[in-house]
């Protein structure tokens, strides 16, 4: 994706809600006042977070079918990517607005803010995974709508049947193979990272004006891990202590928190490669009240991945979980069928047809906007860095001048 065709986010101007960013902007704010005014403007910042995280947690328990969205599914996926470009544009206004640049290089944000930077570079290299996820979800969907093509056909004969088997033989094939063995889409033995060197936790003004707009077509290695991806995201991943729990370190490691859990949460509904031992080392957060909405989605997806990665499962989404049930179910009756085929066992058919036709077009619908808004993530990632990194640049040049 080149510059000019990065468009911003989608999320509507609405939801961000009473943002930190218009309540500075229109309040005086004398010196004295200053750290008065970041402990009010990070409480702000943790209840939106709560309120966001909430309402995710409550999408299950809807009412109201026109509102309801099941965890994991693709409008549910979507819905937490909204919620994470929030999170991440009054994060940045907390940071950058009035802000001294020197600031940065004095403790604890020397610590905190490297050790975020870098969570950003893995995150980018998440999304490129993740973008060749979806790319094997969209085959299996192909693979889908052969049955249901074939199977729509009246009357449905031999012919038909062993079309429509075949067809769902490889989708069921191409779901449970192992993560470490990855995807046709991901056999490449070239890897491509997002920022220069693997690591890195400064990027140069070369990097800053090439990297972030290069687009999420590079491959992955064979030898590239999902789940160690995100064990090192979460690696010191710890909470300031004392005096530091008050100020700018906090918002820091809240937004490198939510970024370790959305990206963890996208790494368990799409297939990624290598996914084996997921939850090994992934701490859930105790005792923090911001954090509570957080901790009960990862305890519900880490139980539903317990349960799945038994199974070799390709993933939680909630589309390809119901792709699998009916392409098992239909295989069951291709292989029991008789022909000419009776009114019963041709009712059940045309039942897990109709299901399987309903899920594939809810994946036509969702993944390529989908696939979008972890465009606009990485983008949205990839520049905020480099904006960090100004910051910093700023800060050992005051540095340097005052010495």
């Amino acid at each position: 994706m080149r510059p000019t065709e990065y468009q911003g986010s989608s999320v509507p101007l609405a939801f961000l809600g009473r943002s930190i960013l218009s309540i500075r902007r229109n309040q005086v704010i004398s010196m004295e006042g200053t750290q008065e005014q970041e402990l009010e403007d990070l409480e702000i910042f943790q209840n939106h977070i709560v309120d966001r995280f909430l309402d995710l947690s409550l999408q299950r328990s809807s009412s109201d079918a026109s509102d309801h969205v099941d965890d994991l599914s693709i409008a549910w996926v979507r819905k937490l990517l909204d919620s994470f470009l929030c999170c991440e544009s009054e994060f940045k206004a907390l940071f950058f607005l009035d802000r001294d640049p020197s600031h940065a290089a004095k403790p604890p944000l020397d610590r905190f803010i490297p050790e975020l930077l870098d969570r950003m570079v893995k995150a980018l290299d998440v999304c490129n995974a993740v973008t060749h996820g979806i790319d094997s979800v969209r085959h299996c969907q192909k693979l889908a709508e052969i049955a249901v093509s074939a199977l729509k056909q009246k009357p449905v004969g031999e012919g038909q049947v062993r079309r429509a088997r075949k067809a769902l033989s490889a989708l069921v094939t191409s779901m449970t193979v192992d993560d470490r063995e990855g995807s046709s889409h991901n056999r490449s033995t070239e890897r491509v990272w997002s920022f220069g060197r693997k690591g890195s936790g400064s990027a140069s003004a070369k990097d800053r004006s090439h990297g972030y707009f290069r687009s999420l077509s590079g491959s992955v290695s064979k030898t590239w891990s999902a789940a160690k991806q995100i064990q090192a995201m979460s690696a010191n991943l710890m909470m300031p202590r004392g005096w530091e729990s008050t100020g700018q370190a906090m918002s820091v490691y809240i937004m490198s928190t939510v970024l370790v859990v959305v990206m963890w949460t996208l790494v368990a509904a799409i297939p990624c490669q290598d996914r084996a031992g997921l939850l090994t080392h992934f701490a859930f957060l105790r005792q923090l009240g911001w954090a509570s909405p957080i901790t009960g989605l990862q305890e519900r997806i880490a139980e539903e991945w317990k349960k799945k990665e038994k199974k070799g499962s390709a993933g939680l989404l909630d589309e390809m979980q119901r792709l699998e049930r009916c392409s098992q179910r239909l295989i069951e009756l291709a292989d029991s069928v008789q022909f000419p085929v009776e009114a019963e066992q041709m009712e059940e058919i045309r039942l897990q047809v109709a299901e399987l036709a309903e899920v594939c077009q809810k994946m036509e619908e969702g993944l390529l906007p989908l696939q979008h808004q972890i465009r606009e993530v990485f983008h949205r990632i990839a520049k905020s860095r480099a904006q960090v990194v100004d910051v910093l640049d700023q800060a050992a040049k005051l540095s340097t001048a005052a010495s």
